[in-house]
């Protein structure tokens, strides 16, 4: 019951279990030396807090506690320090701070590659930078293209991550698909695959992988929003886009959320909510585009409910957004709408 193979079982079950596995198996170092499961030579209390390698192995155990008051210090003699301390960075929007402490590591292992590709991605996507995108595309091609790796978990994660840099999303799903079911609970991994499935009009299977992302802060993100909006009108569930755009705070991204759901409604025939979105983005814009696209909304409305493919009462909704807008087709359409209304019985009041 060394100290050394007491850190190594821990090891490896974080690497079999998680985190908290590991981390069960070090308080057999702080068991009182006078009592059962105490390690040869005492002071395990004390290892816990003063041996390098089980202090740096506690901070990867607890996903990345303490990091900064303790990686910085092993940097310089345990290599795994710097580049734990470069992942801590990168889950807590410290990219350029990522890549400062990465970018002279002259990588010699697939952990190495895989991280400099990971910055390098991160990097040339905040800054539109076509060279780090090249660099991050060619250290995964490296990684995933090799004999040792290539039918590895990481290594099809690699060769994904080099397609969808080059925006074959085809070759993507095919890697992604490949290791699904290692990788259920996995929230980057389902945001990649709903992506890329959305990407090739799989917007199904794409919704389904996106709705199980659960970390908050993906989900808040915009590209996240979009994407799934753009499942939900795909799949015939304009209601739950339109839920998600309510959600948000007046602000740009919101405005663009906007104009996907109108657009993307409008094409899909899902006419009332293409209308609503149309309707909110004339009020905040008074560009004649947004009123023709909430005329064309409505008019694709009235057209439904006289085929008895849409409820009746969504004249009511069409009538209060066309009197919205102020111009000379509005009386025209209030006219024709009321007539066929009253003809066929149906109150509009």
């Amino acid at each position: 019951d060394s100290a050394i193979a007491v850190n190594l079982k821990a090891c490896n079950h974080f690497r079999l279990y998680n985190g908290k596995a590991a981390e069960a198996e070090l308080k057999a170092l702080s068991a009182d030396a006078s009592g059962s499961g105490a390690v040869a030579g005492g002071g395990g209390h004390a290892l816990l807090h003063t041996n390098d390698l089980i202090r740096h192995n506690r901070v990867v155990f607890s996903q990345g506690e303490a990091a900064l008051q303790v990686l910085p210090s092993l940097s310089d003699f345990i290599p795994e320090a710097r580049l734990n301390l470069v992942i801590y960075y990168l889950r807590h929007d410290g990219m350029q701070e990522a890549y400062e402490l990465i970018k002279d590591v002259e990588p010699s292992t697939p952990q190495e590659y895989i991280l400099k590709g990971v910055v390098n991605a991160s990097v040339g996507q905040a800054l539109c930078s076509r060279d780090h995108i090249k660099m991050a595309q060619q250290f995964f091609q490296l990684v995933g293209s090799s004999a040792s790796e290539c039918d590895t978990i990481p290594g099809r994660q690699c060769m994904a991550s080099c397609f969808f840099l080059l925006k074959q999303f085809e070759d993507v799903n095919i890697y992604l698909n490949s290791i699904k079911a290692y990788m259920y609970n996995d929230d980057d991994f389902n945001w990649n695959h709903g992506i890329s499935l959305a990407q090739t009009g799989n917007f199904k299977a794409a919704e389904e992988a996106l709705l199980l992302v659960q970390n908050e802060r993906y989900k808040a993100e915009y590209c996240y929003i979009s994407w799934l909006a753009r499942c939900y009108v795909m799949n015939g569930q304009p209601k739950n886009a339109w839920e998600l755009y309510l959600k948000m705070d007046t602000s740009n991204e919101s405005f663009n959320l906007l104009q996907l759901i109108a657009n993307d409604c409008y094409r899909m025939g899902q006419f009332l909510y293409a209308a609503k979105a149309f309707d909110v983005l004339e009020r905040l814009d008074p560009d004649p585009e947004f009123w023709e696209g909430k005329r064309g909304a409505c008019v694709g409305v009235f057209q439904l409910v006289v085929a008895g493919k849409a409820p009746k009462e969504d004249l009511r909704d069409v009538l209060t957004m066309v009197r919205n807008t102020s111009n000379p087709q509005v009386e025209y359409m209030v006219r024709i709408i009321t007539k066929w209304a009253t003809n066929a019985g149906i109150k509009l009041t």
